[in-house]
């Protein structure tokens, strides 16, 4: 039998590499994230427009695959919306410019903890310290009154309390009695010369009660909500443009004979960016066309420029990453992308982000195929802080640090636990998974550093005592207990049940997220495993489960499952360390690939002795999210050549990207039989 499916696998992979099918990738949307990054690289300003839109879907384990990024007509009034106010971020007219600068909370930078308030455009300032800011020209210098609205969750004896700021000294203090059903307007004055100035706001007074179980109360915390900022002009004293304007209006009209010169400059530079690529003659002449608008409706030149943004803005030619077939119906010829598609390729790829002018100019040298070219600017790439994005949407995404947000567990039975202690979970595998990529350090590392990254909070929850703080720093750990994903509180705490750990997911996680093996779906109608709702339960986890999966339909993938779950069982369901469950002890003892282990040390050890299977898994991740569509199994040879090539430099980070970029399916596409 194993002949007969070893020859079946090789003929049917022979027939398959002979085809050298790149995949069809389907035209995508940019998701939400990339939305965002893009809105700020084009403007400038990091508005976060996105969180106002409908949830992603996922396919394949990612919100960026092509085949179910849908465009629904809810989702096209929010980029109307969001449109209309990057416009409004990006062009100051000079219409604005008559009347007081109003600037949504939201649009202002932050520290400290801070929530987005979305629907209000507001934000909530959560603990003492935290702030929110922002930097203005002033063109002139005077006396400037600002209004800032807000109200506070009041909690304790003492109003909510806001310090006004003014380049980092403090101005005034007041008292917050509003709340949210009627906020108010607080006015404090300043004096500015000419020129940039931060003007801030922060809250000063937090404060807590805890939550009280006998009364059935939760946790109550006081907090600071400001919604936005109004800055009104000494009398008499109009500002010209400010200097952001210059980003996007590279030039502007001395006399109305210069009008249309200017607009197809200025929308011209900006489409081509938003765009991703040169525009045509008559692309630009239908943008110009919204000055002449502007004009005969008495309004400015800049308005029309504004028009011109929000068009470009809500054009498919922004929303979509547009890659061209010559023959789009022809499944069997593949082609090179261009290379503005494979400059869009590589930064949202890396960056989730829109290409920056070193990949427009590498582009229109016609130099992104040049092995060596593409080489260098991966590595340059991920050496931008931009790269943070492979964290948060990659990493979050292979890792599912996302469902952090979404994880309670009971806090009768971890009282520990809280939304500091969350934060730290997750800021630690980010910080990990950014400290292999910034070192490109092997990705072996993964399942086994000798490194992690805490704070007093994290360190205290893993039973380590020699950090002090709320700053995270990089800790020396041991093999026996931390050391890799599998040991991170994050990725425990995903993995479990409210109440208890769960090997079944457990396992499930390492088959899917380590090996890209996921086990069937469970059959329909097998009842759950017994919990404590009815009394207490009898017997260890390990008992109850083998009597739970005593139909031989379900201990067929729980063999699989069950011995890497139990072989974390030391790991409660927040990641701390035990011995003992309840009254039992711990048994973390299994066989798997036929080797025996007793300790989750052990357990790792065997995983790493499958090493090549882990480097394919994280290959076609990172594949599958570089190329947004699921692996194929056309994909199978250059697979298998990418797994030797990462091998031969050492496993490093950067080999794995390289190796990516460089592959068949991400330099080449084809069409896709019956399109048109």
């Amino acid at each position: 039998r194993d002949a007969v499916v070893s020859w079946l696998e090789s003929a049917l992979s022979k027939a398959q590499c002979d085809l050298h099918d790149p995949g069809h990738v389907t035209m995508r949307r940019l998701n939400r994230a990339e939305y965002d990054n893009t809105i700020r690289d084009l403007t400038g300003f990091d508005l976060h427009l996105g969180d106002a839109f409908p949830n992603d879907d996922v396919g394949y384990g990612f919100d960026n695959i092509g085949d179910v990024l849908s465009l629904s007509p809810l989702l096209l009034e929010k980029y109307l919306s969001a449109a209309e106010k990057a416009a409004a971020a990006a062009v100051v007219t000079p219409e604005m410019m008559r009347h007081p600068i109003l600037v949504p909370a939201a649009k202002m930078e932050t520290s400290g903890q801070v929530t987005n308030y979305a629907r209000e455009g507001g934000r909530r300032l959560d603990d003492t310290g935290a702030d929110a800011l922002l930097n203005y020209d002033f063109a002139s210098g005077g006396e400037y009154i600002l209004h800032v609205a807000a109200y506070g969750q009041q909690v304790g004896p003492d109003p909510a309390r806001m310090i006004f700021k003014l380049d980092g000294k403090d101005v005034q203090t007041v008292d917050v009695a509003a709340r949210r059903e009627k906020p108010e307007v607080y006015p404090f004055t300043i004096r500015v010369t000419p020129g940039r100035h931060r003007v801030a706001f922060a809250f000063a007074n937090g404060f807590s009660i805890p939550a009280d179980d006998a009364k059935k109360q939760k946790r109550q915390d006081r907090r600071l909500i400001v919604n936005s900022l109004e800055i009104s002009r000494p009398k008499g004293v109009s500002d010209p443009l400010p200097a952001t304007n210059r980003r996007l209006v590279i030039v502007t009209p001395k006399t109305p004979a210069e009008n249309d010169v200017c607009a197809r400059k200025a929308l011209g530079a900006f489409a081509r960016r938003a765009y991703r690529r040169p525009v045509t003659a008559e692309e630009v002449n239908r943008l110009v066309r919204y000055t002449h608008l502007a004009t005969a409706a008495g309004d400015s030149w800049e308005r029309g420029i504004q028009l011109g943004v929000q068009a470009i803005l809500v054009s498919p030619n922004f929303l979509f990453r547009v890659e061209t077939d010559p023959n789009p119906s022809d499944a069997k010829h593949a082609h090179p992308v261009n290379d503005y598609e494979m400059a869009s390729r590589l930064s949202y790829f890396l960056w989730s982000s829109m290409p920056d002018e070193t990949l427009f100019a590498l582009a229109a040298k016609g130099a992104l195929h040049d092995p060596d070219v593409l080489s260098a600017q991966v590595k340059r790439m991920l050496r931008d802080p931009k790269a943070q994005a492979l964290a948060d949407n990659f990493a979050g995404q292979w890792l599912q640090l996302r469902n952090l947000a979404n994880i309670s567990p009971d806090p009768a039975r971890f009282p520990d636990f809280n939304d500091k202690l969350r934060r730290a979970m997750r800021t630690e595998t980010e910080m990990f998974f950014e400290a292999i990529v910034n070192e490109d350090r092997s990705v072996l590392d993964f399942l086994n550093a000798r490194f992690t990254f805490l704070n007093e909070p994290l360190a205290k929850h893993y039973g380590i005592t020699d950090v002090s703080g709320d700053s995270f720093r990089r800790v020396a750990v041991d093999g026996d207990r931390r050391g890799g994903i599998l040991t991170q509180a994050s990725v425990l705490t995903v993995t479990s049940n409210p109440t208890r750990t769960s090997p079944v997911k457990r396992g499930k996680w390492v088959l899917d997220n380590i090996f890209n093996t996921p086990p069937p779906p469970p059959p329909p109608n097998i009842p759950p495993l017994a919990d404590d709702k009815r009394g207490p339960l009898e017997g260890t986890l390990r008992q109850r489960m083998e009597a739970h999966r005593k139909n031989p339909i379900c201990a067929s993938c729980h063999a699989r499952m069950d011995p890497i779950g139990f072989g974390l069982e030391n790991y409660d369901a927040t990641g701390a360390w035990r011995t003992a469950d309840g009254k039992y002890p711990v048994d973390s003892s299994g066989v798997l690939y036929g080797q025996k282990f007793t300790t989750p040390a052990q357990l790792k050890t065997i995983l790493l002795s499958k090493k090549t299977q882990f480097v394919r898994c994280l290959t076609e991740k990172l594949l599958t999210f570089g190329l947004g569509r699921g692996i194929e199994p056309g994909d199978k040879c250059n697979v298998d050549a990418m797994v030797d090539r990462i091998a031969k430099n050492k496993y490093r980070f950067s080999a794995l990207v390289t190796t990516v970029v460089e592959s068949v399916p991400f330099r080449t596409r084809r069409g896709e039989k019956g399109t048109s």
